[in-house]
């Protein structure tokens, strides 16, 4: 059925296909650790809230229990995203054996702008049944500092982003009181790191460790979803796989499982209250099991210790390697929606415990994904012919985080992150 409508649509295949190739190459947005903070123009703007109210084409990729509600639709969207990202590194190295002073001072990550597309396509085949096509990206591991971080090659840094590619089916109980659905995932990844030479000899594989250039994977999974509808109240429940995926084969060497960087699992629940003259409020919980991914995961120590003893088993690049150390992140979502074609209103607000350790300041210069607030905002215009235009702006305030180096001394060095973000996202749909 889509493979026909788009056959008798070229022009909509063409513009599928290109956005398709542009999105692979493009950075992606990272704002709940490297998970974005919603998906569509509409949802960003209530700060990512909308599990249990769909609104566009993108709605699978928060609940696609939703798109059984959303109509035949396409959404498309283009995001300008500016993370600003620096450290700091208070005290001198002690220069003694086996210990990994860094040097001191303040260091700003160049890159500080991206632009993020996005689109979605809703086919309702039956009345109750509902075929769709996301495409959206994730990611944002993403630092460029000038400096030679680690003693290694200027510049240092990572570029992580992950592309997805969601069909999915979605079908709606008689009563019109509940919907289900599932979206089968396609994602691929791209990284590649630069400028950590210098922790060659605590890797499995110095030789795939670093300044290989970008490499890339592949991985499969899914994404259920239920939505339930009460008079004024409705329900959503969510519920993405860990998507496994191929090694970075290039980097070996870095990530623990020889290369391995699955995507997390994660869930979302929420509820919706319809008031009067079209008001909406929005509540979402998430949650984000990133310590379950070993390469993002496993903290620095002990497995580092038990490389400076020689044992291959805590190396860089071993199966149970140091990573990131990343702690499992819990999010709150809140939005307010409100208004009337052709105007429609949106506020929203999220928070969230980073999920980076005090102990685990060195790797993390690399990915400081340490942002918890959210703030954001947006509308959407109805025009004529069933378009419509819809903005959203998100600020994240600088956050900052510091503890210790643990590679050097007690008490000799300090190491902060400072992150903050904003982004401004224009989307624009039509119904067919």
């Amino acid at each position: 059925m889509i493979s026909r409508t788009l056959a008798r649509r070229p022009a909509t295949a063409l513009a599928l296909a290109a956005l398709l190739l542009w999105m692979a190459a493009a950075p992606a947005e990272a704002t709940n650790g490297y998970l974005v903070h919603g998906i569509g123009t509409r949802a960003k703007a209530l700060a990512g809230a909308g599990v249990a109210f769909p609104q566009d084409a993108l709605a699978g990729g928060t609940n696609p229990a939703g798109m059984a509600l959303v109509g035949k639709r396409y959404d498309v969207g283009v995001a300008l995203f500016s993370p600003s990202r620096e450290y700091t590194v208070t005290g001198g190295p002690s220069l003694l054996p086996s210990t990994f002073g860094l040097t001191p001072g303040t260091v700003e990550s160049d890159s500080k702008a991206f632009f993020v597309p996005n689109f979605g396509a809703n086919w309702q085949v039956t009345p109750r049944q509902a075929l769709g096509l996301l495409v959206y990206g994730q990611g944002g591991m993403n630092t460029d500092y000038p400096a030679a971080t680690f003693y290694g090659t200027r510049p240092t840094g990572v570029d992580l982003s992950q592309l997805f590619v969601v069909p999915t089916w979605a079908v709606g109980a008689a009563d019109g009181r509940h919907a289900f659905g599932i979206g089968l995932i396609a994602a691929y990844q791209t990284f590649e790191i630069q400028g950590v030479q210098a922790f060659g000899g605590f890797s499995a594989d110095p030789a795939r460790l670093t300044n290989n250039g970008a490499d890339t994977s592949t991985g499969f999974g899914a994404r259920l979803g239920y939505l339930g509808r009460w008079n004024a109240l409705s329900f959503g429940l969510a519920y993405q796989s860990e998507i496994s995926m191929e090694e970075f084969d290039e980097y070996a060497g870095l990530f623990a499982g020889r290369g391995g960087f699955d995507i997390p699992a994660n869930y979302t629940v929420g509820v919706a209250w319809r008031f009067g003259g079209g008001a909406v409020f929005l509540l979402d919980y998430q949650e984000i099991f990133y310590s379950e991914i070993e390469s993002v995961g496993n903290p620095l120590f002990p497995a580092l210790g038990r490389a400076f003893q020689g044992d291959a088993g805590g190396m860089l690049g071993a199966d149970a390697g140091p990573g990131f150390g990343w702690r499992d992140m819990e999010v709150i979502k809140a939005g307010v929606q409100w208004g009337a074609a052709p105007w429609v209103w949106r506020l929203g607000f999220s928070t969230g415990d980073q999920p980076i350790p005090e102990t685990e300041m060195m790797f993390n210069i690399l990915a400081p994904g340490i942002m918890e607030e959210h703030f954001t905002g947006g509308f959407t215009r109805e025009l004529s012919g069933g378009k419509a235009i819809s903005l959203a702006l998100m600020v994240a305030p600088s956050s900052s985080i510091s503890g210790p180096n643990p590679m050097e001394m007690p008490g000799m060095q300090t190491i902060e992150l400072e992150m903050s973000q904003w982004e401004l996202e224009l989307g624009f749909s039509w119904g067919f």
